[in-house]
C-alpha cells in the first residue's frame, strides 16, 4: 500500500481535483481509497434511523450494511482524533491511499493552489508539501513541480511516482 496527500486550503478545489484524479489512477489498474480529514464535526448518519438511535444510546463503533456498500461509525466521546497510521490500518488492502488533509503528516503531498483565491500557499508551513497543481505559478514555490490544474494525467504520473510505500 503506498500514500500520498492532497492538501490545499478550503475552497481551492480538493475535491474536484480528487473526482477527476481517481478515475484517471483506477483506469490504470490502481485500487485506490481515500482518507479525508476534517475540522469540523461531521455527520454521516440520519437522526432517526436506527443506526444513528443506537449510536446514540451508546455504541462505540456501529457498522451498517446495505445492498451496496457499508460504513464503520467510530464515536471518539472526547478521546483524542486518532493519528494517521491508525485510520490506515483500518483501510482494506488497496494499492494507493490518498490523504487529504493531516497537515502534520510526514508523507508526501501535493498542494492544489489557485490564485484567484488570493490565499498564500501552505508550503512551505505544512511538511511534506512536493509540489502544487496550480492554476498560475505559485509565490515562493519555484524550487517545487508545478502541475497546471487541467493536467491531470501528469498530476496522476506525478502522484503515482511519488507515493510511498506504507
Amino acid at each position: 500500500m503506498r500514500v500520498f496527500g492532497i492538501a490545499g486550503s478550503s475552497g481551492m478545489g480538493k475535491t474536484t481535483l480528487l473526482e477527476k484524479l481517481i478515475p484517471v489512477l483506477t483506469a490504470r489498474g490502481l485500487v485506490v481509497s481515500l482518507i479525508k480529514h476534517s475540522h469540523k464535526a461531521i455527520e454521516i448518519d440520519r437522526p432517526g434511523k436506527d443506526s444513528y438511535r443506537l449510536r446514540e444510546a451508546g455504541c462505540q463503533e456501529v457498522l451498517l450494511l446495505g445492498l451496496e456498500r457499508w460504513a464503520l461509525m467510530h464515536e471518539l466521546r472526547g478521546a483524542e482524533e486518532p493519528d494517521l497510521d491508525y485510520l490506515i490500518d483500518r483501510i482494506q488492502n488497496c494499492d494507493l491511499v490518498l490523504v487529504e488533509g493531516f497537515k502534520g503528516g510526514e508523507f508526501p503531498k501535493l498542494e492544489i493552489w489557485r490564485a484567484s483565491e488570493g490565499r498564500a500557499p501552505l508550503h512551505p508551513v505544512w511538511p511534506g508539501i512536493i509540489g502544487f497543481a496550480c492554476d498560475a505559478p505559485v509565490p515562493g514555490g519555484d524550487a517545487l513541480t508545478q502541475i497546471a490544474l487541467d493536467q491531470v494525467e501528469a498530476i496522476a504520473d506525478f502522484v503515482q511516482k511519488r507515493a510511498v510505500l506504507r
